[in-house]
């Protein structure tokens, strides 16, 4: 995600730019990024970084230009704000593959893709884009479903699902979708049947469809395993009213 406006020599208004926009989209470098210095100036680049370059035609628009915008043999300079980013070769090439090629791929590298599509997930939940946010998270629980080789893998496999299964639950509560989120929330607790997050989006979700003694249950049992918690003792009083 990055802020970047392009300017000719001598020029003072730029010729590109997306800095109007509030939220940038996620732009993949080689493919919505595909200018050759930009791709290589971004890669030295640390997040909330900001930086200009000077970019050759050979590292721009070559020797045709970009009519009627960018003359032949231009030299341009790009201001670049690295906003955010995230890692995703190894993800994209694991879900090109096919069922059984994915079934061969060692626990690690599964745990990995579905922590990168976790990190894909949020960073769509904090931008507001739920829908795409909670199609991420259920993509990389659907490859974490593999039948574990020993108890070390077991506990590797649900340490991922957990988290993915209690950021479901949530996403869903934002979609308004108060039963998904129940149902995410009940699958965390077959993982973890103290795990307070869990229980507190189960008290949430049953409190939205009026369930209100199923709230209470819930709500109770995660103030047990944290009495001072301010979410879970405000989320009863608002029950208790």
């Amino acid at each position: 995600a990055v802020n970047y406006s392009g300017y000719l020599e001598h020029g003072d208004e730029p010729f590109c730019t997306n800095s109007y926009s509030k939220f940038p989209r996620l732009m993949k470098l080689g493919k919505d990024i595909t200018l050759g210095g930009l791709e290589v100036g971004l890669l030295t680049m640390k997040k909330g970084e900001v930086a200009r370059f000077v970019f050759t035609p050979a590292y721009a628009y070559g020797q045709q230009g970009c009519p009627p915008l960018i003359p032949p043999n231009a030299t341009v300079m790009f201001e670049v704000e690295l906003l955010d980013f995230l890692d995703s070769d190894e993800s994209d090439a694991f879900f090109e593959l096919t069922a059984e090629q994915q079934d061969m791929f060692p626990l690690q590298k599964v745990v990995k893709v579905a922590n990168t599509e976790r990190e894909f997930g949020n960073y769509l939940y904090r931008k507001q884009h739920f829908e795409g946010a909670k199609d991420r998270y259920k993509r990389a629980v659907s490859i974490l479903g593999r039948s574990p080789a020993s108890e070390v893998e077991q506990r590797q496999i649900d340490a991922s699902k957990l988290l993915l299964l209690l950021n479901l639950s949530l996403t869903y509560l934002k979609l308004e979708r108060p039963a998904r989120a129940l149902a995410y929330g009940v699958k965390a607790l077959e993982i973890d049947q103290r795990n307070a997050k869990a229980l507190f989006r189960c008290g949430q979700a049953c409190l939205r469809m009026t369930e209100y003694e199923k709230a209470r249950d819930f709500l109770v049992r995660a103030q047990h395993v944290q009495p001072f918690n301010h979410d879970i003792n405000n989320e009863l009083k608002k029950l208790a009213r």
